[in-house]
């Protein structure tokens, strides 16, 4: 008889198993691939460097603002986005992060002055700020805190992965659409 409670803790563990697997499955994927895309998006404006400085006769000086901007806005309203995630909630709050970055990163091909440039990267800093923490609190929404660090290691593997696929994509983006419907290579990186 003495087995039978042990059967019973065998079961319920494989079950839990089962259950946290599934929920995994389900949404881990999604996560991973918005956060590859979100360490792209950042590092997307140190590719466009490349043909943008030329194209736009910005100095070293006004991109080297313009990139560092996007932290600070990053940085100002991380803890307010994150209590707005809190109060409205993390799968709404981070949808309108990605599509308030996706309508900057757009702007961001149409920059033309070095304010426009560094407008576009606050607010994208602004915009972006509490994404990657509103993933892991999404994560604490589903599981446990024993069961989490493998959701966050698949998660944080997207940097890695991000690195690989970025530069030869922005390469390839840059060279094979340069002067396409009129715009730069630069252009159809940030548009892409």
């Amino acid at each position: 008889m003495s087995s039978h409670p042990a059967l019973s803790m065998d079961a319920d563990r494989a079950s839990a198993d089962a259950t946290f697997r599934k929920a995994a499955w389900r949404f881990m994927p999604l996560l991973f691939v918005c956060y590859v895309v979100a360490y792209l998006d950042r590092v997307n404006v140190g590719f466009a460097k490349l043909q943008m400085l030329n194209d736009l006769n910005f100095s070293e000086a006004v991109y080297g603002l313009g990139a560092g901007l996007f932290f600070v806005g990053y940085f100002l309203f991380e803890v307010p986005s994150n209590l707005l995630l809190h109060r409205v909630g993390a799968r709404r709050w981070i949808a309108r992060i990605m599509v308030t970055w996706a309508v900057l990163s757009l702007a961001t091909a149409r920059v033309k002055t070095p304010t426009m440039f560094y407008i576009v990267r606050f607010l994208l800093g602004v915009a972006e700020a509490g994404f990657y923490p509103g993933m892991i609190l999404y994560l604490t929404y589903w599981f446990p805190s024993h069961r989490r660090g493998k959701t966050m290691a698949v998660l944080t593997a997207g940097n890695p992965v991000s690195g690989m696929l970025g530069g030869p994509l922005s390469g390839l983006i840059m060279h094979s659409f340069a002067g396409v419907l009129g715009h730069a290579g630069w252009q159809w990186l940030f548009i892409i």
